[in-house]
C-alpha cells in the first residue's frame, strides 16, 4: 500500500490552471524528488498534500484513508510534515522553543515529551550549540536546519521538503544533504522539491518532473534525466 496517493488532484487560479490531474503515489520509505521549471506548479501541489490549499478536483489518499476533507493542522497530526521554501521560524523565540511548539501543536505531545523531541532532533540537525540562540539571527545554513528541525518535530512519516538546500554554498549543501541520509536511513517517507539538482539526486529513489501543472516525467533518477523533453524543458538543452 501507497503512504500517499493522489488522484487526478486540480487546482486553479481563475482561468490559470497550476495543478492539472495529476496522479502520483510514494511508498513507505521512498524518495520523491520533484523537478520543475520556476511557476511549473511544484509548490501548490506541495501545499494542496499538506492541506494548506483545498484541491478543486480529484482525491488525495493517506496512510490508506481519504484526506482530501482534512485540514492542515489534522494532517500534520496524522503525520504529514513539511518545510517552506522561506524558513518561517518564530524568529523571536529561541531555536528549543521553536522545536517544543512543534512537537507540543504538530505532533500533539505532553511539555515533557515535547522537551525530549526538541532534544533529539537539536542532535539529529547539528544545532546543539544554537539551541538557546534567537531564530531571527540565525545564519542561513541554521534557518534552513531549523526549518528542518520544525518539520522533524512534529513526528513526520511523510517529510514534504520545499527547496530546503536553496541559496546554500556547495559545503552547506553537503552538510544538510548529509543529515537527510541519516532522515531516510531511519525510514522518514520524503518528497523533495529541489533545484539544486545534484543534492536531489544524491538522495531521491524517483523523479517526477512537473511543467505547466502537469506530469512530465516519472521514473528512475538516470531515465528521468535522460528524457530529451526533460533536458529541452528543465535545462534548456535541445536533444
Amino acid at each position: 500500500m501507497s503512504l500517499l496517493a493522489l488522484h487526478h488532484v486540480c487546482k486553479s487560479y481563475g482561468a490559470l490552471k497550476v495543478t492539472d490531474s495529476i496522479s502520483l503515489s510514494v511508498q513507505q520509505g521512498e524518495v520523491l524528488g520533484i523537478l520543475g521549471p520556476n511557476g511549473a506548479g511544484k509548490t501548490t501541489l506541495f501545499n494542496l498534500i499538506s492541506g494548506d490549499v483545498r484541491v478543486d478536483a480529484g482525491r488525495v489518499e493517506y496512510a490508506g484513508k481519504d484526506i482530501t476533507g482534512l485540514k492542515a493542522h489534522q494532517r500534520c497530526h496524522a503525520g504529514i510534515g513539511r518545510s517552506y521554501q522561506v524558513p518561517q521560524p518564530f524568529g523571536n523565540m529561541t531555536v528549543f522553543e521553536n522545536l517544543v511548539t512543534a512537537a507540543c501543536f504538530g505532533a500533539q505531545e505532553s511539555e515533557r515529551q515535547a522537551w525530549h523531541t526538541a532534544h533529539e532532533v537539536l542532535e539529529q540537525t547539528g544545532l546543539q550549540a544554537s539551541a538557546n540562540q534567537a531564530a531571527g539571527s540565525l545564519t542561513l545554513l541554521n534557518r534552513k536546519r531549523l526549518e528542518l528541525a520544525r518539520a522533524l518535530a512534529t513526528r513526520p512519516q511523510l517529510l514534504l521538503l520545499d527547496e530546503i538546500a536553496g541559496g546554500l554554498t556547495e559545503p552547506e549543501a553537503l552538510l544538510l544533504v548529509a543529515e537527510m541520509q541519516r532522515i531516510k536511513a531511519r525510514g522518514v517517507t520524503m518528497i523533495w522539491i529541489e533545484h539544486v539538482v545534484h543534492a536531489l539526486l544524491s538522495l531521491a529513489d524517483r523523479l517526477l518532473v512537473i511543467h505547466f501543472g502537469q506530469k512530465l516525467a516519472e521514473g528512475l533518477p538516470q531515465d528521468v534525466m535522460a528524457n530529451p523533453e526533460v533536458r529541452r524543458v528543465y535545462m534548456g538543452i535541445d536533444v
